[in-house]
């Protein structure tokens, strides 16, 4: 009996979810597309734990069982944020899947690097789309035309480099050949001097 009111709570915290992304995406400004998401995930959560602690058919979960539901809800909403619209909107891989359907199902292989430049940075704003969620998120900040970290962002940055290089693969596939080229990628990158801020 528990398991099928489970199920039908649970149902009411996504119709909540699914229908709160729906009117804030549509109706409302969206800073970052993760943390209105997020947002979403949360409110979603809330209302559904306020449904089962007033609806008298919920009352066979004690209060112990309920926080559990919402903590489930709240997992539920962040891997909602982060697998669905967050993975769509930032993901290069579902790019390509969208550029080949656009250009009739095929593309030659050695034109991506020139479609990555001139193509995909210019229709998704890239570089304004990741400034913003930078900014944003409180990790740099633009003074005089200058991208500066903040040490939020010095921390983030040197936890993800450290990362990179003792916790990614070292022996990754890369069309056909293993390496460890992305835990360091900087390593063979040329050092312009002309784009540093004074």
């Amino acid at each position: 009996m528990k398991a099928i009111k489970f199920a039908i709570a649970s149902l009411i915290f996504l119709i909540i979810l699914l229908c709160a992304y729906y009117l804030h995406i549509k109706y409302f400004k969206v800073d970052v597309v993760f943390y209105a998401a997020i947002v979403d995930g949360v409110f979603s959560a809330l209302t559904a734990a306020l449904i089962i602690c007033s609806v008298k058919i919920f009352n066979i979960f004690c209060k112990f069982e309920k926080l559990l539901m919402v903590f489930v809800w709240l997992l539920v909403g962040y891997s909602f944020a982060i697998s669905v619209p967050t993975v769509i909107d930032r993901s290069l891989s579902f790019y390509i899947l969208e550029k080949l359907q656009q250009r009739g199902g095929a593309i030659k292989q050695d034109a991506f690097e020139w479609i990555f430049i001139n193509e995909y940075m210019v229709e998704h704003r890239l570089i304004d789309v990741r400034l913003t969620e930078q900014l944003e998120s409180g990790t740099i900040e633009i003074v005089n035309g200058c991208v500066i970290l903040t040490e939020k962002g010095r921390s983030l940055a040197g936890f993800s480099r450290y990362f990179r290089q003792h916790w990614l693969p070292r022996k990754r596939l890369l069309m056909g050949e293993y390496s460890d080229d992305l835990t360091d990628p900087f390593l063979n990158s040329q050092q312009i001097e002309d784009y540093k801020c004074q």
